[in-house]
């Protein structure tokens, strides 16, 4: 779907969709659990739809009670049985990395597939890990078999790479007898998001212990059916903060100030950047941050140097050359280096652009926000459809807040 937006403010209310990154841990906690859990405040985009169809290829079953609730019936403490299962994992990462050791756990393994650029997402802990404990796994194309039985014992791995492989490896090991650590071999980044893997569990009845390492310790536990609500996503509230340093008349309601989700530092972020000024955001807790703070550092006074981004590479694109493409096509100065970007602030963005958004939720969303403030001409968006992936109803709500778009074809 390719749109033309016409460059006008923003204004109104507006409640950014439940989390993502919660919802798949609260999907995963209870599919594991034994009896049925409710899950509240639940929205269906396409990653979230990825992990409900894996969940069911292994045994759990869900149905939806009502809009945005759904009961999960989980597969306790049985484990599968019969050929490998076949796990669909669309374009989410998370889907994938997660469902990796605890397929191993309750199937013995499972063959996986992916679109996009999924399976050139870097596996290479995991394939190390399974090397040293003889588990098979074969990648071609776009799929991954894995074949193989984890055991409790001691996992060591990098924790620069991703936060999504120490998840995994904390919804699998409980499922086994006896203690597991887990030890990151250097500095642990996004740490934020195994602190939710950890708070989901909790909800679900687990105990897990945070070693004075830094690792983390696991006995073998059962899950429990539970009752819980999906909070509002602070990476999506990203976009509606940027909307605003930008000038448009927003309110951003419903976000928590206590979660636990690492992008609330948006809000912090979004208070430096509305004053004039040099400034350095290191992102390495945080790397979804980037597009809405690249937008929002685009247009002030002062240089801004956003640091700590490398992981940003192996996203649904290259994501520091498609923030750094996109923007200077819309008039920024934005420099691209290997780990960050340098982003010299203008004083308008210019109209007329025709942008690819490379297949990227955030790109796209990012490229909205910031066509609010061009000057002399409207902005095409190419592949604007790729907001379903996380925010489905982005342009619905867009729009609601006054933005002004044609869709100039339906596309895919």
């Amino acid at each position: 779907m390719d749109i033309r937006i016409r460059p006008v403010p923003l204004h109104g209310a507006v409640t950014p969709p439940p989390s993502k990154s919660q919802a798949h841990r609260l999907i995963l906690c209870a599919a594991l659990a034994g009896g049925r859990s409710v899950i509240r405040n639940l929205a269906f985009s396409q990653d979230i739809r990825a992990t409900l169809g894996c969940v069911s290829a292994l045994g759990a079953s869900w149905t939806e009670q009502e809009s945005g609730v759904i009961a999960v019936d989980g597969i306790g403490g049985r484990t599968y049985s019969g050929a490998l299962p076949h796990l669909d994992c669309g374009e989410s990462g998370s889907t994938l990395r997660f469902l990796i050791p605890i397929a191993l756990a309750v199937a013995g393994g499972a063959e996986f597939c992916g679109r996009g650029r999924l399976m050139q997402r870097p596996q290479k802990p995991y394939f190390d890990l399974f090397d040293r404990m003889g588990i098979k796994y074969e990648q071609k194309d776009d799929r991954l078999r894995v074949e193989g039985r984890l055991s409790a014992g001691e996992y060591r791995l990098p924790g620069n790479v991703s936060s999504q492989f120490f998840t995994g490896l904390l919804y699998a090991l409980p499922l086994l007898e006896g203690q597991s650590r887990i030890i990151p071999t250097t500095a642990l980044e996004s740490e934020d998001y195994i602190r939710m893997t950890i708070q989901a569990q909790k909800l679900a009845g687990l105990s897990v212990e945070e070693l004075p390492d830094g690792g983390y310790a696991v006995q073998g536990q059962r899950y429990r059916a539970m009752d819980v609500a999906v909070e509002a996503d602070w990476s999506q509230a990203g976009f509606w903060y940027a909307a605003k340093n930008l000038g448009s008349d927003l309110t951003i309601c419903g976000m928590d100030e206590r979660s636990l989700q690492g992008d609330r530092r948006i809000a912090e972020f979004a208070a430096l950047l509305g004053r004039e000024g040099d400034r350095e955001i290191d992102v390495s807790q945080c790397p979804d941050l980037v597009p809405p703070l690249a937008a929002m550092a685009a247009l002030r006074k002062g240089d801004c140097r956003i640091t700590g981004a490398a992981r940003l590479r192996i996203k649904e694109s290259d994501r520091l050359a498609a923030v750094t493409a996109a923007l200077n096509a819309m008039g920024a100065r934005v420099e691209e280096f290997p780990e960050e970007l340098l982003i010299h602030g203008v004083s308008s963005l210019k109209g007329g652009a025709v942008i690819d958004c490379c297949n990227d939720h955030r790109i796209a969303m990012m490229c909205a926000v910031a066509a609010t403030r061009s000057v002399g001409g409207e902005t095409v968006l190419q592949g604007a459809e790729c907001v379903r992936k996380s925010y489905p109803d982005f342009w619905q709500v867009y729009r609601e807040l006054g933005g002004d778009f044609d869709v100039l074809n339906l596309g895919e």
